[in-house]
């Protein structure tokens, strides 16, 4: 019965930040959906119902404000596996669990992250302008891009994502140099032909790629800045398929500029959109993409139903299967 359903809150249908009209039908079949702005018209009335927040694309953002609203919420689903968006012990404060969508959104991310780095590389978008532009009559020398075959990898940050681009590499007879917080097993290394880097330095120094798939914290904020950008070769391509806040922009803008490093390729910025006078909007050794590496219906399709599994799961007290513990 219709009526029987437990209610979670959404951002919209729809809409720049909402579901799609496919994905909405997913929730609906197990909770009474109502939208953000439905539920900010009468939040006295609506509020006490809500006993599931579901965050899409960081929509609803679980403020303070908000969350104090929902006396009856018992659980926070966001879709995508970071949490750099919530303040997990704040709301653990307030006897709600939190859980996230990880694993099902490894394989489009990797995918996504060897295409920005064979984009960057050979210059598939400049090919694309010149073939299609109107007055083009020759095939200029410029299009010439670098090697990704047999050239050197440097993964910062080998989670499920990471190891997956070390799989992908493989393919191109890449040689894998990685950075990690903890170092993978023998098994996992040999199995990608990966060698572990106890120091980032020597990753940054040897890499002809350095591709960065870390999770954002106050440990990796900032990570890659002027020092940083400054020991990689002036022919190194930076790949940030992580979090903007991870990679110092100005920094960037001036290591580009200056030719201290060829390129980058850029899913993140910081904030998103950037400013449309930014600097970084205007360099031609720059590739930026709007945080799409996620965004394909299968992948989208999953994440909603992981979102719907661990929120009916803490609806219902049940064990949470993706809950975040912060440790």
């Amino acid at each position: 019965m219709e009526e029987e359903k437990p209610w979670a809150l959404v951002s919209e249908v729809g809409g720049e930040n909402g579901y799609l009209e496919e994905l909405a039908d997913i929730p609906k079949q197990h909770f009474q959906i109502i939208c953000y702005r439905e539920f900010l018209q009468n939040p006295v009335l609506h509020g006490p119902k809500i006993q599931a927040l579901l965050i899409w694309k960081y929509c609803p953002a679980a403020e303070p404000s908000l969350l104090r609203l929902l006396p009856s919420l018992k659980v926070v689903a966001s879709a995508g596996v970071g949490i750099d968006h919530l303040d997990v012990p704040f709301i653990n404060s307030l006897g709600v669990k939190v859980a996230n969508t990880p694993r099902v959104v490894s394989n489009a991310t990797a995918d996504f992250a060897m295409g920005l780095l064979l984009a960057s590389a050979r210059k598939i978008l400049e090919g694309h302008h010149i073939a299609v532009d109107p007055k083009t009559t020759h095939i200029p020398q410029s299009l010439m891009g670098v090697e990704v075959t047999g050239s050197t990898l440097g993964i910062i940050g080998m989670g499920e994502i990471g190891y997956k681009i070390a799989q992908r590499s493989r393919g191109f007879e890449m040689k894998i140099l990685y950075h990690n917080r903890t170092r993978r097993s023998t098994e996992d290394e040999q199995a990608v032909g990966a060698i572990y880097c106890e120091s980032l330095d020597y990753l940054l120094r040897r890499s002809d790629f350095v591709m960065i798939a870390v999770k954002l914290t106050s440990d990796t904020t900032g990570l890659i800045g002027h020092r940083e950008l400054s020991l990689m070769k002036p022919t190194a391509t930076l790949v940030n398929i992580s979090r903007g806040q991870v990679v110092d922009q100005n920094a960037l803008v001036k290591a580009l500029q200056l030719a201290t490093i060829r390129a980058a390729a850029l899913d993140v910025t910081h904030p998103e959109p950037l400013p449309r006078d930014h600097p970084l909007l205007s360099l031609p050794n720059v590739l930026i993409t709007p945080h799409i590496g996620i965004s394909t219906y299968n992948t989208a399709s999953r994440m909603v139903e992981k979102m719907v599994e661990n929120a009916l799961a803490g609806v219902k007290g049940l064990p949470i299967p993706n809950e975040v513990k912060l440790k």
